[in-house]
């Protein structure tokens, strides 16, 4: 099980090949599995199931890529974990659906040892707070599985500029806002989630 910490930004296109040619190397037995740290450079993601009509101002960079889900933003301050796992061998029968489970789980846990609820909603893919009395997303979760080789992964807002989410309806839920860590947890770095994310890893895959 390989850690890959990435310092400087990544752009959307070279992660997506380089996850591409990874899952290839793990189906095929000739690369490790392996958890990307990465932040990207301002840019939107369209899913799967992406509504046109949630694409309010496309002032970043816009980019289709075959994860589930809809429009979600990526950009500075925000921790993407891109988690490349073979399930056919962690798993007795590979199920999807306990896969985003154990990934909400890997989130919930990670913002707990920060003082932070964590919360699943039915119907609602990522993770939620209450922030003055206010249900709002702090992390967003988007897969795809090849071989049952999964990649992309999950995306925790430790700190990034929340007005750049204004250019899309975030996974087409605009009834709800969004938040992030420093602004329920102040001193919180980027480091520290990556730390924390690790540690607990192992408990939950």
């Amino acid at each position: 099980m390989l850690w890959i910490s990435q310092n400087e930004l990544v752009g959307y296109e070279t992660a997506v090949s380089e996850m591409e040619r990874r899952v290839a190397g793990i189906h095929a037995g000739t690369d490790e599995e392996a958890v990307w740290l990465v932040e990207h450079p301002p840019l939107y993601t369209a899913g799967s199931s992406a509504n046109p009509q949630d694409l309010l101002n496309p002032r970043f960079p816009v980019f289709e890529t075959g994860r589930g889900g809809q429009y979600t933003y990526h950009g500075p301050g925000q921790r993407v974990a891109y988690v490349m796992l073979d399930l056919k061998k962690r798993q007795k029968e590979p199920d999807i659906r306990k896969y985003v489970w154990q990934l909400e789980e890997w989130i919930i846990q990670t913002l707990s040892e920060l003082g932070i609820k964590g919360e699943r909603r039915d119907g609602r893919i990522g993770i939620w707070v209450i922030q003055g009395g206010e249900e709002k997303k702090i992390a967003a979760i988007g897969v795809r599985v090849r071989h049952w080789v999964t990649y992309h992964g999950i995306a925790i807002n430790v700190n990034p500029d929340l007005s750049h989410f204004s250019g899309i309806i975030p996974c087409g839920l605009k009834e709800f806002g969004v938040t992030k860590i420093q602004d329920i947890c102040s001193d919180m770095t980027i480091h520290n989630v990556d730390s924390i994310l690790r540690s607990k890893f192992g408990s939950v895959f």
